[in-house]
């Protein structure tokens, strides 16, 4: 097993993919590593719609801006869902997003210790995902995650700004920026 630290230093967003052979026991490996995350009175309210077949991943390549066209060189989308009943909700504090995040979090971790690339993106049409895989209307959808193998030669599809993004790891905030110590 892998130094946790290293595993995190590693990953990376890459939006240049080639291809991935995705069998089932990888699938399953993947979300294993999800249900594994805490979650409030462990109710995991997160859901994954693993997406690979050709046909359902053009389905999931019509629901994305031109921003997001990179994603057509996926092997393997997630298609991340939840809604705020499978969680608690303790006064005002509905935990089903940040239980849900974990779950993704842990997901992410641990395909990145695999040598998979594993990019969460926002840019998506929700609602055309949830009537292209039939969701019910009261599902979020909160993120739909990108998998594939790290290519070295940049994605042509990318922006310039994307280009960039693939060479150097984007600035973090300090320390100061972000936490304190009380």
């Amino acid at each position: 097993m892998g130094s946790v630290k290293k595993t995190i230093e590693k990953r990376r967003a890459f939006r240049s993919l080639d291809p991935l052979k995705v069998e089932t026991k990888t699938i399953k490996d993947l979300a294993y590593s999800a249900i594994l995350a805490p979650s409030c009175f462990n109710k995991q309210p997160e859901k994954f719609i693993f997406v690979k077949t050709k046909k359902n991943l053009q389905k999931v390549f019509s629901a994305l801006p031109d921003g997001n066209k990179w994603v057509t060189k996926a092997s393997l989308i997630a298609i991340v869902h939840t809604k705020k009943e499978d969680d608690c909700v303790i006064k005002d504090r509905e935990y089903y997003l940040f239980d849900t995040g974990m779950a993704v979090g842990f997901l992410i971790l641990r395909a990145t210790e695999m040598g998979i690339v594993a990019h969460p993106i926002a840019g998506y049409d929700p609602e055309k995902i949830k009537e292209e895989f039939s969701l019910p209307k009261d599902e979020i959808i909160i993120a739909l995650i990108i998998f594939g193998k790290h290519s070295k030669k940049a994605n042509t599809l990318l922006s310039d700004w994307q280009k960039e993004q693939e060479v150097k790891r984007p600035k973090r905030k300090t320390f100061k920026e972000f936490a304190k110590i009380v």
